[in-house]
């Protein structure tokens, strides 16, 4: 059986570091999702490579860019596939056409657009990996979920903080601490991450849906079978991005209601910002668990690792979740890196199932899939229905 093909929805920072008609200036410069798939086919365990957007003309462009950041870096084939082609000025259908040749789909656009093309894919019987947030409502969370189990095809929420080797630590620590009574979370980026996502912020999604869904996906992950979320309450700040003409809150906080399975309760708050200032390091990301037996802290930002030059001043960086640097040959060496193996583990297991090895069930005790995340949309939505309604408890 040949390798499969691969078809990318999505063509932004994370999918290739091309922003704005330039490298990222974030941490991301040369992308996570297309140097994994470029890397996966240097390897042979990927076959062609699709790139769908809505510009074609765009598309030189970008060739241009990942020859740069990453085929001339590493001496790493980047050729693929563009849908629309390069002379097209706009086609917003084209993805559609892209999945008749494809096996597996990435899908790695604006949280709006996750639930139509994750669906039109499974029923054409694609294994799917869809950027957190997997989609925006319960409602739809549900139906995909039947979709998928009626296709026997695989989908997954792409959440690659349970790939981090601390976050799976801290994940088994704490459920041998007994039930949790508080757990805090935050996680922020820079005010130019809206300018970053402009287009979208406020309009087809918030900071909650893009920011907190990591540590919630973490949470409801820790907790499974212990807990279980029995309501939300949300608050929000603003002003930052309204001066910049967006309508959109800085940062929001979710308090949620838990119920163990002992009936004793606890309290989760996660907190989510994009209106933070440059510093040290592109995200800051935290959290702190207390349980019955004990407390575990992880500082993912920080792991004793920092960098000053003349030319980029002081850093954190965090070769754990994608290292860039080459080895001494100039290879790229990045396969063990957690952004690299959530990627490279979903395309894995869709292509045991595609040679009859493995079911699509057989993954959900190993994967984020889209029958055992409902948790995690479920408060996002609640989240924002908190929201508009002026900070009202919703009920789980």
């Amino acid at each position: 059986m040949s390798a499969p093909h691969v078809l990318i929805l999505g063509t932004g920072e994370y999918v290739t570091g091309f922003v704005n008609g330039g490298e990222s200036d974030s941490d991301k410069g040369a992308g996570v999702v297309g140097l994994t798939c470029f890397d996966l086919r240097q390897r042979g365990l990927v076959g062609d490579i699709l790139m769908a957007g809505t510009q074609g003309t765009k598309f030189p462009q970008l060739r241009a860019h990942l020859q740069r950041v990453i085929g001339d870096r590493y001496g790493m084939e980047t050729s693929f596939r563009s849908f629309p082609a390069d002379e097209v000025e706009k086609d917003r259908e084209a993805w559609k056409r892209a999945l008749d040749e494809a096996d597996v789909v990435l899908v790695f656009t604006p949280d709006d657009l996750h639930f139509e093309m994750a669906k039109a894919a499974v029923k054409k019987g694609k294994h799917v990996l869809i950027a957190k947030p997997l989609v925006k409502t319960l409602a739809e969370h549900e139906e995909l979920a039947d979709l998928a189990a009626e296709n026997g095809v695989l989908v997954c929420v792409e959440v690659h903080k349970r790939w981090d080797p601390v976050y799976a630590d801290a994940r088994e620590r704490i459920r041998h601490l007994g039930d949790f009574s508080y757990f805090n979370s935050y996680m922020s980026q820079p005010k130019s991450q809206l300018e970053t996502f402009g287009a979208w912020a406020g309009q087809s999604s918030d900071i909650s849906y893009y920011l907190n869904a990591h540590h919630i996906d973490f949470h409801v992950w820790t907790m499974e079978g212990m807990a279980r979320p029995v309501s939300v309450v949300a608050s929000a700040s603003d002003g930052v991005a309204k001066g910049m003409n967006l309508e959109t809150e800085d940062s929001i906080t979710l308090m949620v209601h838990w119920e163990h399975v002992s009936g004793n309760r606890g309290t989760a708050v996660y907190t989510s910002a994009w209106s933070a200032p440059k510093a040290e390091v592109h995200s800051q990301q935290r959290f702190f668990c207390l349980s019955h037996g004990g407390e575990v802290r992880v500082d993912q930002a920080h792991r004793g690792y920092e960098v000053a030059t003349d030319e980029a001043g002081y850093a954190s960086p965090n070769p754990l979740f994608m290292r860039y640097g080459p080895d001494a040959s100039g290879a790229f060496v990045g396969q063990g890196s957690y952004g690299y193996a959530s990627i490279a583990h979903f395309i894995q297991a869709a292509d045991s199932i595609r040679g009859g090895e493995t079911v699509a069930s057989d993954w959900d005790e190993r994967l984020a899939t889209v029958s055992k995340t409902k948790a995690t949309t479920a408060i996002l939505e609640a989240g924002r229905l908190s929201l508009d309604g002026g900070g009202v408890r919703i009920d789980l």
